[in-house]
């Protein structure tokens, strides 16, 4: 189910099927280490709810205002919901009235994180999430909203996590998952504006989106996140099943196939797990 990733105009690709215990079909090098970009926003956003649980920081209660503006909370941050531009430290909008898209969002999470748990966030999701976990080839090289790096094989373990999760409740993982600031109309960079534009806590919820990066097949509650750098994750906790694939070319340099062979791979995943195929 998926030879298609060998046609894929790229140099190099790695994918996997996976389910509650883990990759069930995998395809190309799972072990080679690719930029995530913006697919390090979930891994960053499970290590803060991680520090929710542990009570090191609070989802709902204001943050200093020199953080990120009057009246923002972390949920705000982690669902683009801020008032916070894409990249930038000025308020566009007023807390909870827009989604916008904001990697500055998530240079904020992780200054709030780091100075309420005393460690850089480096050290966090280290020790949070890929210590636990034994994903041993990822890591933040760069910022909480774009920065990591890691392989197929690390990321099957997250998305096992994501299914069936044993570092935060299942509330915690249900509210990862669950629309927040239901109603706000948004873009999702490189593929277009939608109202509703839904997120959950870090992630993308497929939702009504149409046309869009996940497949035709995937439940509106499906979630996940797409990188520049070519690659994606998503959840069907409805399934329960998983896909994740990193590729080492630029998304907007192959956007147009990108938005084609995605979806279509999505939907024969779906298609043949549904059968039972795949165990």
């Amino acid at each position: 189910m998926l030879e298609s990733i060998g046609r894929w105009p790229v140099t190099t690709a790695a994918a996997a099927v996976v389910r509650p215990g883990g990759a069930v079909v995998t395809a190309g090098d799972v072990h080679a280490v690719f930029e995530l970009a913006s697919v390090t926003k979930p891994l960053v956003a499970l290590a803060t709810l991680i520090a929710v649980e542990e009570g090191t920081v609070t989802l709902d209660d204001p943050l200093d205002p020199a953080i990120a503006g009057h009246g923002v909370t972390l949920r705000h941050l982690l669902t683009h919901a801020s008032g916070l531009p894409f990249e930038g430290d000025t308020p566009v909008a007023n807390p909870g009235a827009r989604r916008i898209y904001s990697n500055t969002g998530f240079t904020r999470i992780a200054t709030v994180v780091e100075a309420a748990a005393q460690m850089p966030m480096t050290e966090y999701l280290a020790e949070a999430v890929c210590a636990p976990l034994r994903m041993t080839a990822t890591r933040l090289v760069g910022g909480a909203a774009a920065g990591a790096v890691s392989s197929v094989d690390d990321l099957c373990r997250f998305a096992a996590e994501l299914l069936a999760p044993t570092l935060v409740s299942q509330d915690s993982l249900d509210e990862f998952g669950r629309v927040q600031f239901p109603g706000l109309a948004g873009v999702v960079p490189g593929i277009g504006r939608f109202d509703p534009c839904d997120w959950g806590l870090g992630v993308e919820l497929k939702g009504a989106k149409r046309p869009h990066w996940m497949g035709t097949l995937n439940s509106p509650a499906t979630f996940g996140h797409f990188g520049g750098s070519g690659t994606f994750l998503w959840v069907d906790v409805g399934a329960p099943v998983s896909v994740v694939a990193l590729t080492d070319r630029p998304f907007a340099t192959w956007a147009d196939e990108a938005l084609r062979l995605w979806p279509a791979l999505s939907d024969d995943v779906l298609a043949e797990m549904s059968r039972g195929r795949a165990g």
